[in-house]
């Protein structure tokens, strides 16, 4: 892989990397076909990492299937599948990690001791493998985004992340791997997760701007479906994921909920339409 890549670097093409546990769907394809707007080649990993999961988390059932996989980046035009065995990734002795202290900590680092010293060691070493130019992710994993955002600029490796939108279902679920998971009711209480955030964007847009009475009409909604149990409801500002008293610059409000036994999380990203303006944009 090192040998392929610094090979298109020395020609002086554009490296570009997809990183995936596998388990494709549509949103991992979308980034592949953004990346192949500006690089070629496009790398794409496949890795289920064991370093992020902990010792409760769904390791052993997390979805496989590796063929299908392979096949789906070959349609979609992928010019070199990276998918290494974890004694690969992680040899005998293994005993460096990375942590980006204080964003590591909230969030998806409390409800998941450990998660994120797994991610950034594990995108690290990706691209030091690959060594892409740009290296894409989905917008959905917000707090993961932002995490190797900073890992990135903080030990100045020379690869820009690009995140990518989120890509949901007709109904606004958003897609992910652990979808598969549901059964046909739990697939559709999981609408309640969309319906929450469109709830929270109908008040901002009414010119609501307190955090709090946002938070409680998202905890609203997600109430009214059994089958949902809710691990936390925040609006933090976009930067820093720190909790906002009120929405005035760029924030998410990012929502983790159980869904039976699955757990799934989505997000709205409301950013200033201008820096001198009070109206603000939304992307869901």
């Amino acid at each position: 892989m090192k040998e392929h890549a610094r090979q298109a670097r020395a020609e002086g093409r554009i490296v570009g990397l997809v990183p995936t546990m596998g388990a494709l769907h549509a949103g991992h394809l979308s980034l592949v076909k953004r990346a192949k707007q500006d690089c070629s080649p496009v790398i794409a990993s496949l890795f289920v990492n064991p370093k992020q999961f902990g010792p409760n988390e769904d390791f052993a059932k997390y979805p496989r299937s590796f063929e299908t996989d392979a096949a789906k980046f070959a349609e979609t035009g992928v010019d070199a599948l990276f998918a290494p065995e974890p004694a690969e990734v992680y040899p005998p002795g293994f005993r460096t990690y990375v942590n980006v202290e204080g964003l590591a900590e909230r969030l998806e680092g409390r409800s998941r001791p450990g998660h994120f010293r797994g991610v950034t060691t594990v995108v690290l070493k990706l691209v030091e493998i690959v060594q892409p130019h740009l290296a894409y992710f989905g917008r959905k994993d917000a707090q993961q985004a932002r995490l190797i955002q900073q890992m990135v600029s903080d030990l100045n490796v020379d690869t820009e992340v690009v995140v990518c939108p989120i890509m949901r279902e007709p109904d606004g679920l958003a897609l992910s791997s652990r979808n598969a998971y549901l059964e046909a009711e739990e697939r559709r209480a999981a609408t309640g997760l969309y319906r929450a955030l469109e709830a929270a964007r109908r008040e901002v847009a009414a010119g609501v701007r307190d955090a709090f009475r946002l938070q409680g009409v998202m905890r609203k909604v997600l109430e009214s479906e059994p089958l949902a149990t809710m691990d936390y409801v925040e609006i933090v500002d976009a930067d820093t994921f720190e909790p906002v008293v009120q929405v005035r610059r760029s924030c998410y409000a990012l929502l983790a909920v159980f869904i039976g036994k699955t757990r799934l999380i989505d997000n709205l990203l409301m950013e200033s339409a201008s820096a001198d303006s009070e109206e603000l944009l939304f992307h869901f």
